[in-house]
């Protein structure tokens, strides 16, 4: 039986050149030094978690622990996780690890707030100051704690996925409901809109002046459409994302779910007459346009989402400002 080949994904090359690198290093480093068994000891850590990332890289898990797998997020948030011990590990095994402080500052600075005091504590750190063991642990201390802050970002942007993922369900169910009943029961649900105080005809999305089983759906395909419209644009003004997990499709899927709900509820406030004597529906044309509206209009709410799932991703991998053309490292 042929080897299954691991699958190739985003993060997966991403965490596969920052492997690479961390073996160069590990190369460098030359024979063992005996002055230093305590960098001995950071050598065979690093080897072993670079291992780690090694099986998390290249395995891939039957059938059946697929999709719970994708839902914990548990290769992808592993495999960094063993990355980030491995890096710590690979600079600590370095006799000359202090110069790399520019570097770590840079690093720390972009998890860690100003006023952290293992972050105040490395950037205070100056060449012998310390024995060696000392300047270790605050550089190891630092790290630690500004890989911990991306972990724990990353584990939030999963729980928001996943939290996209069971509302767009949740409105999938209800929007297919919705159309398998005006199926059923034709005019069960009114949208048809008789505004008898403009004495204007008897309009229903269907084209008639009775309603019809496709109703309800014309109106909720309408409503996604409005919704698509709002999504090109989220897609147009979103900066490049750079964490592993990816949200601008299940904000899309959000919105056309909620677009197609709306547009169900705006078509009722219609036919309700809520906007009675402010708004005249003439004719289907009219109706099906105000679909496309109602479906558009859930931009209003799913901006403020859109700023949260922003917020979020940029703690998981912060993004410079937008003067700056350089990309801040992970």
């Amino acid at each position: 039986m042929a080897e299954r080949k691991p699958r190739v994904t985003d993060w997966r090359l991403v965490v596969q050149s920052r492997l690479d690198r961390v073996r160069a290093d590990l190369a460098a480093l030359g024979p063992s030094d005996p002055v230093d068994p305590e960098g001995d000891v950071w050598r065979r850590t690093a080897e072993e978690q670079a291992a780690v990332v090694d099986a998390m890289l290249s395995d891939r898990e039957p059938w059946w622990r697929m999709l719970p797998s994708w839902w914990s997020g548990w290769y992808i948030e592993r495999a960094w996780r063993a990355l980030h011990e491995a890096e710590v590990a690979t600079i600590s095994a370095e006799r000359g690890f202090l110069g790399r402080l520019p570097g770590l500052h840079a690093r720390v600075a972009q998890y860690l707030d100003d006023d952290d005091p293992r972050r105040r504590a490395l950037e205070a750190l100056r060449p012998g100051e310390f024995t060696p063991a000392v300047e270790r642990a605050i550089v190891v201390d630092a790290l630690r704690a500004a890989y911990d802050n991306s972990d724990f970002a990353h584990a939030g942007s999963r729980a928001l996925r996943n939290k996209l993922i069971a509302a767009s369900l949740v409105l999938f169910v209800i929007n297919t409901v919705l159309g398998v009943v005006g199926i059923v029961k034709p005019g069960i649900i009114p949208l048809c809109v008789d505004p008898k105080e403009n004495a204007l005809p008897t309009v229903c999305p269907g084209g008639t002046a009775k309603a019809s089983g496709v109703d309800v759906w014309l109106v909720q395909v309408l409503g996604s459409f409005g919704a698509v419209l709002a999504a090109v644009v989220l897609l147009l003004r979103r900066r490049p994302s750079l964490s592993p997990y990816v949200m601008i499709g299940y904000q899309a899927l959000i919105k056309i779910m909620l677009g197609a709900a709306l547009a169900v509820v705006g078509i009722l406030a219609l036919g309700a007459g809520v906007t009675s004597g402010l708004i005249g529906i003439p004719s289907a044309a009219a109706l099906l346009l105000w679909a496309v509206i109602f479906g558009y209009a859930q931009q209003i709410g799913t901006r403020l989402l859109d700023k949260y799932t922003d917020e979020v991703l940029d703690q998981a991998r912060p993004l410079p400002d937008a003067d700056s053309p350089r990309v801040a490292p992970r």
